[in-house]
């Protein structure tokens, strides 16, 4: 299975949603994807690409790996809540650096 199939189907896990209803709301083929995964079709086109990135909120490079995506970890860390706050943000990361001082004072 590709790669970039993988990453829609993890981003999909994460939003609480399948590809069948991903595809449905963005306007896309299901047989796009299932003929893209089986491997009886080589790429997505740009276009398609475009309407999934748009629908996770995501750039395309993300989709094929090549930048990490603040809004996917965002919803990750918060089960899937789509609204987090820049100081819900801003306290994670504090934490996050408050578990790695701690750490390291620890060696």
């Amino acid at each position: 299975m590709p790669e970039l199939y993988e990453r829609i189907e993890n981003l999909c896990k994460e939003r609480g949603v399948n590809i069948t209803v991903m595809c449905s709301a963005c306007g896309i083929p299901r047989a796009s994807l299932s003929d893209f995964k089986s491997g009886r079709k080589k790429t997505l086109s740009a276009k398609t690409l475009s309407i999934i990135a748009d629908y996770f909120d995501i750039s395309v490079d993300y989709l094929y790996g090549k930048e990490s995506d603040e809004n996917a970890l965002k919803v990750a860390l918060f089960g899937g809540d789509t609204v987090v706050t820049d100081e819900m943000w801003t306290e994670v990361k504090r934490y996050a650096e408050f578990i790695k001082e701690r750490e390291n004072g620890n060696k």
